[in-house]
Parts: structure tokens; sequence; C-alpha cells
């Protein structure tokens, strides 16, 4: 009897879950429903659509009737030139008739005229009284005649000057942000006045180069030499567009692209390929039907710019028929028919068009950067090409992976444009350089006071890298004066705002040199003029992700040779040039790595695997990648993802999952987003959110006040953790009405303020859409930790008897990080952030917490004997035991 009760209760427990999970799926998919309905009206638009169900065509036709309008134009412009002319000939025909007449009464006055002469000097004398009647008639006829204003004339010169008034680029908030932040892009140090030959510099430590090698140039010697951008500028855009190396085989590659369904494009940085061939597509005809032309880049910044400049060629408004879209902002409309696209936001699109149905045509560009992004597009749009053969997919790479891509798309083409490349010559240090900082300076230095004139790229990891190493050089040349020629000195990374970012862009001023510190988006997504230099110490950061220790750190890593390879040929673009590499030639040859490990092989895939599920691709193990994942990594962000609440014990996608894909954030964030509903301080939760999206640039320790700026940041430290610390440093800005002052006496950056602020708009939106209210009035701290515990319960530490921490799952040990508010204080039980590497594990952001918040937020995650707190026993006092000073 007991075992009939038993099954039968096991039985119910069955169909209770089995019940529970097809209420979930009924509820995920009503919820997706709704996005979709939302999409339209959530979606931030920079350009106002105007719905039309022509608008498609009306978009193919309105390029063609402008060009038409300006074939009318041509010959009214004539018209008017013409009258113009003749006006003014007329005048000084007069005039000349009228001084013949003066000149044959004065010289002739006393001279027998001879009958012919006679009627001569008469009929010029008719001629200039009609002249002077018509002349008055006309004046008679202005006066009692009314003639419309000029200002009020709607001709053609009007509605042109009116036009060019709207084409100009939609200012949305982002730009408005970005160009508050020009002042400090361009700095110029030297004097313009000084010649070379005069230089009298000694410099100290000069580094040691030795010429190894030369980088072919390219073998066509009747090439057109490279058109710098000051040239550009002195040409018109048909002629700059000619001048490009892809447009030789302009037919060829239509006639390829007609013939193929999936075509590789393997052409250099600055051959023209982004800007040029959708614009050859849209002229061939692929966007006929109300079909678009899309085109994704692996950078935000490249998407807007690209965009921008391919309007502009077309001699259309940014917005209509070309346009961007990149996440939080959209600048397209049904006009649209050249879309130009993050990488992620055509991730976001498969959501709700899985199969691209209002493309005809794709491209994948800047392929050999192989990000996560990308990497998974290449199987999405491979599966979507094998059932939608109208689909055209075009691969576009600037490396030589082209086979590689070849071959994982069914054995697809190549189609190669050749570049223009000039010799390089490669220089190497006799001996290893320790600091590479300094190392950059120094060569700097000697380029500039030694070599001919030419621009310098300098290759370096990151922000930081780049400003000490901006701080360092603008001290040396300041102290070395009038000794050297002007000398700019501009930054280039990936979170300086585009207007900054197009400060490199500018021509370099006669007798002066510019020289960019960049990061390696300056390898192959920006094409900068005038390059004669580059200087390469060999490193770059990566994410990496430890699938044994959940452990995620960004390091300075060696470049691999194909990255050097591209980093010398940025100095052959317009002349021949040379490469400084502040490494030997033998480190060259046996340490580095051919090639880049692409980024889904060595970083955390759980936010990939729930954009993936989200799109109903289950079968995750079996997904056709280009380099499949460590399967480690894979089974631990599914792990993952279950234990966040994302899928339930089938695989499949939750309601809670599917709400957490709509945010483009780690998923425990969003999940940490989620919870702050329950626990009623989403305010809260979503400022903490913004802040530790920028929490390693809030504070700023000025080297001649490192006492005062520290003590500045205690005072906001809070007694229960970081993430507390940084809510009371933005609910005081705020306080402040955002003020600069107030930033500037605390040591803060007002740069990242902003962003913060930014940031949490755009998330306060995101909470919005997926139907989370936004409340308030928390006045202890507990509810807020416990919303941060519910989305980190897996970065969990305890202190242990020696005094050090461990992680509760891998019981690896970790120290607090000496910024940290908790570093003296060493609570029982910890929560962190994030976990970085430099000489020892640290923990950065870390909050204090209570065991038993675990069992509330993840009971399926950690077992009540995991989180036995000996209380009772007493716990070592160690002040500043966490970690010493030698974190970074």
């Amino acid at each position: 009897m007991s075992r009939r009760r038993s099954k039968s209760s096991s039985s119910d427990s069955v169909d209770s879950a089995e019940e529970e999970r097809r209420r979930d799926i009924k509820e995920r998919d009503e919820f997706s429903k709704r996005l979709k309905e939302k999409d339209d009206t959530k979606t931030r638009k920079v350009v106002e659509s105007k719905t039309n169900k022509r608008a498609y065509e009306e978009a193919a036709k309105r390029l063609k009737l402008q060009h038409d309008a300006r074939d009318k134009l041509i010959p009214k412009l004539r018209v008017q030139s013409r009258r113009e002319y003749l006006a003014k000939r007329k005048e000084d025909k007069v005039a000349e008739l009228e001084a013949d007449i003066v000149d044959d009464e004065y010289l002739f006055d006393e001279v027998k005229l001879t009958k012919r002469e006679k009627e001569e000097r008469e009929h010029k004398k008719r001629l200039l009284s009609i002249a002077k009647q018509h002349e008055e008639a006309r004046e008679l006829e202005r006066v009692q005649r009314y003639h419309m204003p000029k200002d009020m004339k709607t001709g053609e010169k009007g509605e042109y000057v009116e036009v060019d008034e709207r084409e100009k680029q939609p200012n949305s908030e982002q730009k408005k942000w970005e160009a508050e932040q020009l002042q400090s892009a361009l700095f110029k140090f030297g004097s313009r006045d000084v010649k070379p030959d005069e230089y009298d510099l000694l410099l100290e430590d000069e580094i040691e180069f030795v010429q190894v090698l030369r980088m072919d140039g390219s073998k066509d010697i009747d090439r057109k030499p490279e058109v710098t951008e000051s040239e550009k500028k002195k040409m018109n855009i048909e002629e700059t567009k000619k001048s490009l190396p892809v447009y030789p085989f302009r037919d060829d590659l239509i006639a390829a692209i007609r013939e193929h369904q999936v075509l590789i494009i393997e052409g250099e940085t600055g051959s023209g390929k982004t800007t040029q061939i959708p614009q050859y597509l849209y002229e061939a005809g692929f966007t006929k039907d109300g079909k678009k032309i899309g085109c994704t880049q692996p950078r935000r910044v490249a998407a807007m710019s690209v965009s921008a400049r391919v309007a502009e060629e077309m001699g259309v408004k940014l917005g209509n028929e070309v346009g961007y879209s990149i996440r939080f902002e959209d600048c397209t409309s049904e006009r649209t028919v050249l879309k130009y696209m993050t990488d992620g936001t055509l991730h976001r699109e498969f959501l709700s068009e899985p199969d691209l149905g209002s493309y005809s045509v794709m491209i994948i560009d800047e392929a050999h950067e192989r990000t996560l992004h990308t990497d998974i597009l290449f199987g999405l749009v491979k599966d979507i090409a094998r059932f939608r053969s109208d689909l055209k997919l075009l691969i576009s790479s600037a490396t030589l992976d082209a086979e590689k891509f070849s071959e994982f798309f069914d054995d697809a083409p190549i189609f190669r444009i050749p570049g223009r490349r000039y010799p390089v010559d490669i220089y190497y240090t006799k001996a290893p350089e320790a600091d590479y900082i300094d190392a950059c300076v120094v060569s700097i230095l000697q380029i500039h006071a030694t070599q001919p004139l030419g621009d310098i790229l300098v290759f370096l990891t990151g922000q930081e890298e780049i400003e000490t190493c901006h701080e360092i050089l603008q001290d040396r040349v300041k102290r070395l004066g009038s000794k050297l020629r002007e000398l700019i000195i501009l930054p280039i990374y990936a979170n300086l705002p585009s207007d900054m970012q197009a400060k490199i862009f500018d021509p370099t001023p006669p007798n002066a040199r510019k020289v960019v510190l960049a990061t390696n988006i300056a390898e192959t997504s920006l094409t900068i003029d005038n390059i004669i230099y580059v200087i390469d110490p060999g490193f770059a950061k990566q994410n990496n992700f430890n699938s044994r220790t959940g452990m995620e750190t960004l390091m300075v890593v060696p470049i691999s040779k194909a990255s050097a390879n591209q980093r010398a040929g940025r100095a052959g673009r317009v002349a021949p040039g040379k490469c400084f590499r502040l490494y030997t030639a033998w480190a060259y040859k046996h340490e580095l790595e051919d090639n880049t490990v692409p980024e889904i092989q060595r970083i955390n895939l759980g936010n990939a695997v729930l954009m993936l599920k989200a799109l109903g691709i289950n079968d995750l193990l079996h997904f056709d990648f280009l380099d499949p994942p460590p399967h480690e990594t894979l089974v631990l962000a599914l792990e993952q993802l279950y234990a966040l609440g994302a899928l339930n014990h089938h695989g499949e996608l939750t309601k809670m999952g599917r709400r957490m894909a709509e945010f483009p954030v780690d998923p425990m964030m969003a999940k940490m987003l989620l919870a702050s509903e329950k626990y009623k301080c989403s305010e809260e939760i979503v400022t903490i959110a913004a802040m530790l999206s920028v929490n390693s640039a809030v504070f700023y320790r000025p080297k001649d006040k490192i006492i005062h700026a520290d003590t500045a940041r205690k005072n906001f430290n809070h007694i229960h953790g970081d993430h507390l610390s940084l809510l009371q440093v933005y609910n005081q800005w705020c306080e402040s009405d955002y003020s600069t002052q107030w930033c500037y006496e605390n040591f803060i950056q007002y740069r990242s303020m902003k962003r913060a602020r930014d940031v949490r708009e755009q998330l306060v939106n995101l909470m919005q859409r997926v139907e989370i209210d936004m409340v308030s009035g928390v006045t202890e701290s507990i509810n807020i930790r416990k919303a941060v515990t519910a989305g980190y319960f897996y970065h969990i530490a305890k202190l242990s008897k020696g005094g050090n921490y461990k992680t509760v799952k891998h019981n690896q040990t970790v120290m607090i990080h000496p910024n940290s508010a908790l570093f003296e204080e060493l609570p029982r039980w910890v929560l962190y952030h994030e976990l970085v590497f430099t000489t020892r594990e640290f923990m950065r952001q870390v909050i204090e917490i209570e065991s038993k918040w675990l069992l509330e937020v993840a009971p399926h995650y950690y077992k009540p004997k995991e989180l036995e707190d000996s209380t009772n026993k007493k716990m070592p006092k160690t002040v500043g035991r966490a970690g010493p000073s030698d974190a970074h």
C-alpha cells in the first residue's frame, strides 16, 4: 500500500513539474510576442520614420530621381549663367559704344567725313539711344510690377539650399555627449619654426635597432600612388571613388556575386571594400523588391563613420537610404536600403527575423577579427543561406584567412582585390626591452629627431598605457622645448568618443609630425593616412577564461605573427615605411604564435549560449562553429545558465532566460537586474549595474596628490562593500546636480560618471521593455545585497582559518583587492564582481553577504553543508592580510 502511495506521489510530482514547465514555456512565448509588438515603439529612432507600404520602392526611386534632378538642373544653371554673362556683356558693349562716339567727336570734329563715315557715326548714336531707352523701359517696368523678394523664392537654388540644410547628420544624444569631450583630444607641443637641420639633440638611453628583413611591396610597378586624406579633399567624390583599389574590379565583382551565392572577398584595409561594394550592389539592382543590403562591423564606431561616408558619397541624408544600427541607437527608416550595423545588432535582429527575409545581401565585414559575435554569425548565416537561395552572402576579410573561410562555407570561391603596398623595412631591438612603455617613448623621440618627416603609429594595449605613454612623452617633449619641431600627440582607443577619434584623420600641418597612440583597433579597422613609421611593442590585451576555476582575466599577452605583420603593413600605405619592433628577431621567430586564438575558444560563453538559446538553437554541441569552443567551456556555460534559472531541466529557455536575453550584459548581471523587482530595489540595482560598467575608471590618482585622492576615495567607502560605495558616489553626484566641480574635488572622473548616467538610462529603458517596474524605497542595504547575490551567487568566497579567502566551489585562494572598502574589514562571507590576475588572484568590487542568503537565492546550487558557518570559532584578527601592495 505504501509503495502505491509512493509511486502515486512521485507521479504527481513529475506531472506537476511538467505542467509548470509547459506553463513557463507558454508565458515565455507570450512574452516574446509582446516584445515583438513593442519593438517599433520602444527602439529609439534617431531619424523619424514615415510608414508607407511603398517605402522601399520609393527609397530605390529616390536616388535615381536625385540623379535625374541634377541632370535637369545643369541645363538650367547653364541658362542662368548665360543670362548673367549676356547682361554683363551688354553693359560692357554699351559703355564701349558710348566711349567710341565720344572719341570720334573729339578726334574728328573738325575733319570732313565721308558719307560712309557719317552713316557709321549716326548708326552708333542710334544704337546707343535704343539701348538706353530699353534700359529705361526695364527700370519703369520693375517699378510698376510687384516682384517676389529673393528670400521667398522657391526656385531651384532655394530648394537646394534647404535640402543641404536637411542633409546634415542627426545629432543624437550619444553624439552630443561625445562632442563635449573634443577639447582634450588634440595636444600640440614644440615649435613650428625649428628646421630639421637645426636640431641639436642628445637622447639618453637610445635603443639600438638592427634591420633583419624587408616586407616587399606590390609587384605592379605602374601602380597609382595611394591617395592621402589631404589630396582626397581636393578631389570630388567620384574621383576619390575611382582612385580606390576596388574600383577596377567592380564589374568582375558584381558578375561573381551574381554567379555565386556565397563569396569570400579578400582585400587589404583601405581598398574600399567596406564603402564601395554595398554601393556597387545597390547600383546593380540588388535593392529591388523592397530588399536591403546589410553590412556588419565588429565595432560601433566603424558602423557609424562608414555609414556617414557612404551617405555623403551617395548624396543622401544619413538615416534615409543609408543608415546604421548599433546598440541602443537606430539611425534607419523604412526607406533604408543600405544598412550598416554591429555584429551584435544583427544577433538581435535574428530574434525578430530569423530568416533575414528583408535582406537580399548580407556582408560580414572584418571577418578576420574573429570576434565572438562574428564567429556565431558564421554558423547562423551559413544555415540561412542553405534554405534561402535568393540571399547573397559576402564574407570580407583583410588577411590570409580566406582559404579557411572558403572551406567553412562549402568551398565558396575567393575574390581577391590586390592592394597597394610599398616596401617596409623591419627593425628589431638587439636586446629585449624591460619596460616597453619607456622604450616606446624613446623610440618616438629617436624617430622624431633623426628620421625624415612622416607620421608615427604606436601600438599599445589599452587606455591606461596610452595615457601613461602620453603623459611621459608630453613631459619629455616639453623639457626638450625648441630643440624639436612640432609634435602632435593623438590617442585612439575603443572607448574614445568617435569625434575625438576623428582627429587622427586630420592632415598633419607642414613641418610637423603626428604620433598616434593606438590599441589594436588600428591594425585593420582604421586606416590612418601618412603613416610612415610604426612602433610595435608586441603586446595586446586579451580576455581569457579558465573553465576549471571560473576565473576570467584580461591579460596583456604577446601578439601573434599575423598581428605583427598587420601592424608593420600600416607603414607601407603611402610611401616606403619602417617598422620598429621592440623585441628581438629570435622572440618573433620562437615566442609568437602564428595566429591569434579566436575569442570563442578563450572567453566565457554564457552570453553567447543564452543568445543562441533565445534564437531556438538547442543542440549547441553540434552547432556549426568555424572553430568549436572547448567542450568544458560550453558545458560550464549551460550549467551556469541553468543555475541562474535561464534554462529548465530539459535545457529549454525559460521566461526568465528570454527576459535575460534582452539585456546586452553578462547573464549574471541580467539576473541581478531582474531579481531587483522581487527585492523592491530596481532603482538602486540599475545604478549599481551602470557604475560597475565603468568601475575601473571612476576614481583617479594624480601623482602629485595621491594622499588627497586616497582620502577622498575612502570617504565614499560603505561598511558593507564596494557596490554600495559606487551607489553612494552616483547618488551624491546626482545631488550635486551632476557637477563637474564636485567630481574634481572628489578625484572622480567626470567623463566616466556621464557614461554611467548614459548606461543607466539605457538599462532603465530595457527594464521597462521586459515589463519590470522601477521601484525603490529601500532604507537598508540587505535587499540590495540580496539582489546582487541572486545574480552573482557563483562568485562567493569565505574566510579561511589562515586569514585568506577561498572560493566556495573551487577552493581557490583569492585576495580582496587593496582598493576595496573591505580590504581591512575581512568579513566572513563575501561576494565579488570579478576576479583579476595581476601578481595574484584578486577579488574586485566586493560586498559582505550572509551564507543563509545563498540557500534562499540558489537552493539548487548550494548544499547546506557547504555553507556551514563556524561562527562560534574565533577567527584571526588580521589587518590588511588580504593582499599587500603588489596589486595593480
